[in-house]
């Protein structure tokens, strides 16, 4: 995995998603973005579950 910000991340999976919906790639680039976008997506929920557990530590 990279050093991606939750901002970054969260933009190239943007961008991920739109090259899928849009179609036009064939079956290797679509599974290649897939694989990709499964990535990116944990990248975001893993600084979604740290912010999560800074804050329930913050509270108490």
């Amino acid at each position: 995995m990279t050093d991606l910000s939750y901002e970054q991340a969260r933009a190239e999976l943007a961008t991920v998603v739109e090259k899928l919906e849009s179609g036009g790639t064939t079956l290797e680039e679509s599974l290649a973005l897939w694989e990709r976008g499964e990535e990116l997506a944990v990248i975001c929920q893993r600084w979604l579950d740290n912010a999560r557990a800074r804050l329930t530590a913050d509270r108490g």
